[in-house]
Order: structure tokens, then C-alpha cells, then sequence
């Protein structure tokens, strides 16, 4: 029994408004899922949701750390069965219902660790792994079990090549907006390999990033192409909530990569409209082959 004295009816609010304040990308395939793993996925996004804001927001690192570091305790007391926080307390009984990993938590944590200690400047190619797999795979591996897929080598293949692929087209992206920020992700390997510039501020007009982001682009299509390989050995009825982020987001690299990867061109965008046609596409008959 949770000793919260929030209620389990005020933290899943908690969790839906989250949600809908957020209007992130990933509300239209929560949505189709029913009732009972829709809560489950919106108090897992509120999760997430809460501890990037911690990494993201005003404040100084030591303030970051200390809020991530009682989010670690949140966990602890969550899988002891007596969470505080509302988003706690919204996770607990899916906690319980789906087996949710304890350790998908605290990776995910970590993630938002390595961001509020920074920002992230060129990454190695091994640093940036690390932190794909703790921002996105992490949400890979604690939806999976809500949505209803098997605790199999596919599954995990499936989710962590997913979050990979999304997260490294986000990258894509958002190149400048990151750089804005005095963020950097492209990976240090790659800048020395192309001859960029190592900092944020220098690296808009380098003569090598559209080198860089070739090759990244080429890295995310593997990894989608990894995800649908393994798709094959799963039911992708279950998996629609995730196809459908799959599908926007293989269109987002398609449309990069058809107008070419000069420098300062507008980010790449995707009107309601064509979300909508793609969303039905891969709802009813998602592309299997690769």
C-alpha cells in the first residue's frame, strides 16, 4: 500500500495533464491504446516528461543533480510500493501490472544526468550510444511491456533500434536549434573525420556537416531498418502506438534526405495533414520489408 497522500485518481489527472500540456508527437498513439494502458503510458510519459524538464530548465547544475537525485529516490520508494510524487504515484499500480523494469528508470535518469551536467558538446560515437540508449531506449523497454509485447531478443532488438532511429533523427533536426542552446550531439568522431568545428557556436556553417549528418542519416536508417527486422518476429498489431511514431519519424529522414544536406536550410516539418495519412498507413498496414 502506497502511503502518498495524493490519490490514485488525482495522479493519473496529474499524469493526463502532463500529456496534454505537452502536445507531444507520441499523444496520438498513446490514444489508441485502451483505457488501462493508455493511463499506464501517460503516467510513463509524465515520467520522462518531468525529469527532461529538471535537465532542461532554468537552474544551476548543482540544483539539476539535487532534482534528479530525488527523482532516484522517488524510484526507490516506487518499487517499495510507497511513492510521494504524483507521477510516482500514478506508476505505481502499472509498476505492479506490467512488471515495468526498475532499471529503465534510473537509465532514463541518467540520461537527463548527462544533459544537466552539460550540455553535451561532440559526444564519442560511444558517448553518444550511451545516451540514445538511456533517453530513448529506455522508453522503448518500459512501453513495451504496457503495450503488450513478449519479453523476447526481438522485442528489445525492436525498442532499442526504434528509440536509436528516432532519437538520431531528432539530432538531424535539430542541429541548429541544439547549437542555439550550446548544445552539440554530432558525434566528435565524425567533426574530426569532416574537419567541423568542435563547439556549437562555429558549427552552422561548417563545410563538413553536411558530411556529418550524410552519415548520421545513413546510422538512423539502419537502425529503423534493424527495427523492422525485427518487427517480424513480433505481433505489429500491439506495437501500432510505436509504428506510428515510426512512420512520422522515417518520413521526417526521407524528406532530409531527398532535399540534400546543405548547410542552412529550415528544419524539416510535416503538416497535420500528412501525419494524419501517415498514421493511418501504418495503423492498418504498416511496411514490413525493409
Amino acid at each position: 500500500m502506497t502511503t502518498a497522500a495524493i490519490s490514485f485518481e488525482d495522479a493519473r489527472r496529474h499524469a493526463y495533464e502532463t500529456v496534454r500540456r505537452s502536445k507531444t508527437s507520441f499523444g496520438a498513439g498513446m490514444r489508441i491504446l485502451s483505457k488501462r494502458r493508455r493511463e499506464a503510458m501517460y503516467a510513463i510519459y509524465a515520467f520522462c516528461r518531468e525529469v527532461d524538464d529538471i535537465a532542461d530548465e532554468e537552474g544551476s547544475k548543482t540544483e539539476k543533480m539535487a532534482g534528479l537525485k530525488a527523482w532516484r529516490k522517488e524510484i526507490e520508494r516506487l518499487f517499495n510500493g510507497a511513492p510521494s510524487l504524483p507521477t510516482g504515484v500514478a506508476l505505481l499500480e502499472h509498476v505492479r501490472e506490467y512488471d515495468l523494469p526498475k532499471e529503465e528508470f534510473i537509465l532514463m535518469i541518467e540520461g537527463m544526468e548527462m544533459d544537466a551536467v552539460g550540455p553535451i558538446v561532440a559526444p564519442s560515437m560511444e558517448g553518444l550510444a550511451a545516451y540514445t540508449r538511456r533517453v530513448a531506449g529506455a522508453v522503448g523497454m518500459l512501453s513495451m511491456p504496457v503495450f503488450g509485447a513478449p519479453r523476447s531478443a526481438a522485442a528489445k532488438t525492436f525498442a532499442l533500434s526504434l528509440g536509436d532511429a528516432l532519437q538520431l533523427t531528432n539530432i538531424l533536426r535539430d542541429v541548429e536549434e541544439d547549437a542555439a542552446e550550446g548544445r552539440l550531439y554530432l558525434p566528435a568522431e565524425l567533426l574530426q573525420k569532416y574537419e567541423c568545428p568542435m563547439t556549437p557556436e562555429d558549427i552552422a556553417l561548417a563545410p563538413g556537416l553536411p558530411k556529418v549528418r550524410e552519415e548520421i542519416a545513413a546510422t538512423a536508417r539502419d537502425k529503423f531498418a534493424a527495427a523492422r527486422d525485427a518487427l517480424k518476429e513480433l505481433d505489429w498489431k500491439l506495437l501500432r502506438p510505436a509504428l506510428l511514431m515510426m512512420g512520422v519519424y522515417e518520413r521526417y529522414l526521407e524528406k532530409m534526405t531527398a532535399r540534400g544536406w546543405e548547410n542552412g536550410q529550415p528544419r524539416v516539418t510535416i503538416s497535420k495533414p500528412e501525419k494524419a495519412l501517415i498514421a493511418l498507413r501504418w495503423f492498418f498496414a504498416p511496411k514490413l520489408k525493409v
